[in-house]
Parts: structure tokens; sequence; C-alpha cells
């Protein structure tokens, strides 16, 4: 493999030092197993070979690694502070009316409380509605069926994060 061979972005995540790696996928996903496993099978000689890293890495999580995963996101219509990945991804509730987002931080307790966690969903490119509706549907899975729902949603946000990540212009 050639850096002229890999996009730009890939080369440049490749080439990085493995502590700088690390905190860039940290970025990604708040994982420590996550992140080591994606660490350890660069260099990438492809966007997608790193998608399936991922995916690969996703697999493997114990509940323990889900959970501190899930302690990276901010509930859906509270983003992050500061973050502009947090509310890129939220964008959906960025006009939503205050029953709405009323609506949002009661279901967000209920699901917390039901399952222990945040309510995780890829929020990019969903409304508001959709993703109320979602949560709505989810509080009535069982325990085990919303953990994998939880592991799909997570690996489609680490997929968006590590395209952003290798994308990005030096």
């Amino acid at each position: 493999m050639t850096s002229t061979s890999t996009p730009p972005g890939l080369a440049r995540f490749n080439d990085l030092a493995a502590q700088a790696a690390l905190a860039a996928l940290h970025e990604a996903c708040a994982s420590t197993e996550w992140a080591r496993h994606v660490l350890a099978a660069r260099p990438y000689a492809t966007a997608d070979d790193l998608y399936a890293a991922s995916d690969a890495a996703m697999t493997g999580l114990t509940a323990a690694d889900l959970a501190e995963a899930m302690a990276g996101h901010p509930p859906i219509g509270r983003p992050r502070p500061g973050d502009p990945a947090s509310a890129r991804e939220q964008r959906g509730m960025a006009g939503a009316s205050e029953e709405l987002k009323a609506e949002m931080l009661e279901l967000n307790l209920a699901y917390q409380e039901r399952f222990g966690h945040v309510f995780l969903i890829c929020a990019t490119g969903r409304t508001g509605e959709q993703m109320r509706d979602a949560l709505r549907e989810r509080l009535g899975n069982a325990p085990e069926r919303e953990r994998e729902i939880v592991r799909t949603e997570l690996g489609k946000i680490n997929r968006i994060r590590l395209a952003r990540l290798v994308e990005e212009d030096a």
C-alpha cells in the first residue's frame, strides 16, 4: 500500500502516532475496546476497510463496553454544549417545538429508567418526530433486544464519524 493509492484523509489517519490515533478514535466512539481494536488493524487501504474493522469491533463489545460507548453520547434533544458533532447529529431536534422537546425529555427519562442508559439512535438525517416515534417504540423492547438495537445504532454513528475523520481536509 502506498499513500498515493490511499485517500489523503485516511493516509493521515494511518500515519498518526498511536496516541493521537487513539484520541481521534475516542472522538468517534467512547469505547476503549472498540478504539483499541480499530487502532490495531491499521494501516487501512480504503475507508471500507476501516468501516469493516469498526463493524467487527462492534460485534465483540461486551455489555460493559457498550455502556462505556453510550456514556459518550448526550440524550437526544440535549446535544453536548460546545460540541459541533453532537449538535450536527441532533440537528433534527434543533427546530423542534417546546412540546416535542418536553415530550422527548420525559421519554428519555423513562427510557433511562427502564434500560439504565441514554436512548441511543443514529439521529443524523432524522426529524425530531422520527426520533420520538422510535423512542416510544423501543421503550417496549426487552433489554436483550434493545442492547442489540443499540449496538446497531452505535455502529451507524461510528461509521458516520469515521467517514468525517478520514474525509476531512488537512
